[in-house]
Formats: structure tokens, sequence, C-alpha cells
């Protein structure tokens, strides 16, 4: 075993199963859910985003099989040019610089697709997330849902 494993940027495939599984549920206790609910955080969704083959991006940073971030880029297979980002950090992880770099990474994964800029949501008392994201570039574009939409042009 490798004393010094990599961290890796990688789109969810079946053998991140049980890392994403363990994600989700970390999620769930430590209630971040109530801020990043892009979809259900279940075994059986992580089962059906493990197989996913469409035209969205569901990524992780994992380290030896422990997912330490998930993200995803969507809205391709709707028809949209825009992508929809969202991202969640493991608590454990947190204040490494992680979410900073992972979003770094989906921005240049979105362009690389031809996208031209990337929305995305969040609320307004998510203080944190929001500082993250107008450090990044990201520039308020409006309300949705309660939520504020931040808007990001990619070079």
């Amino acid at each position: 075993m490798n004393p010094n494993p990599a961290l890796e940027f990688r789109r969810l495939a079946p053998d991140l199963l049980p890392g994403l599984t363990a994600f989700f549920e970390s999620m769930i206790a430590n209630k971040d859910d109530e801020f990043f609910h892009p979809h259900p955080f279940t075994a059986e969704n992580a089962v059906e985003l493990c197989g996913y083959a469409g035209k969205d991006l569901y990524l992780v940073a994992v380290c030896a099989d422990e997912v330490l971030a998930y993200g995803l880029l969507r809205g391709w297979d709707e028809g949209y040019a825009i992508p929809s980002l969202g991202i969640a950090v493991h608590p454990a992880a947190r204040g490494t610089g992680l979410g900073t770099a992972f979003m770094r990474y989906l921005h240049a994964a979105a362009a690389n697709r031809g996208a031209k800029s990337i929305r995305l949501k969040v609320y307004p008392h998510n203080s944190i997330a929001k500082s993250l994201y107008e450090k990044l570039g990201y520039r308020p574009a409006g309300e949705t849902d309660g939520q504020v939409l931040y808007t990001l042009t990619l070079r």
C-alpha cells in the first residue's frame, strides 16, 4: 500500500461506489444536505450516479479510496449550454484548500466541454460558500428558489 496516496479528481465509476456511499452518509450525518441537495443522498442514488453515462459530469476528489469531495456539472443532458455547478466537501477535508482546487477543476472541465459560463445557487446565509464563490470570481445574478444565483464567465 502506498504510504503517500495521491489526491485525484475522477469521474464517478462503479469502483467508487463504496466511497461515494460513505460520503453521502457523512453529508446526511453532518446535515450538509440542508445546504446542498441536487438529488437524494441515498445508496440507490449512489449506484445510479456511479453507473451514469450521459453528458452531465459527476466527479469526486478521492484519496486512497476515500471520497473527500463531490461535484457535478449538469444541464447538458437537458440541452442547456450553461451548466449548473454543485460541490460538497467532506467535513474532515474543509479548510485545506480542496474546495478551491476542486472548483477550478470543475471550471476547467466545463470549459473543456465548450461552456462559456457556469451557474450555481447558494443559500444567502451560507457565508462560507458565498465567500469561496466570490473569491473565484462568481457574481450574483439574481435570486431563485430562495437562493442567490451566481454566474462565472469562463476564459
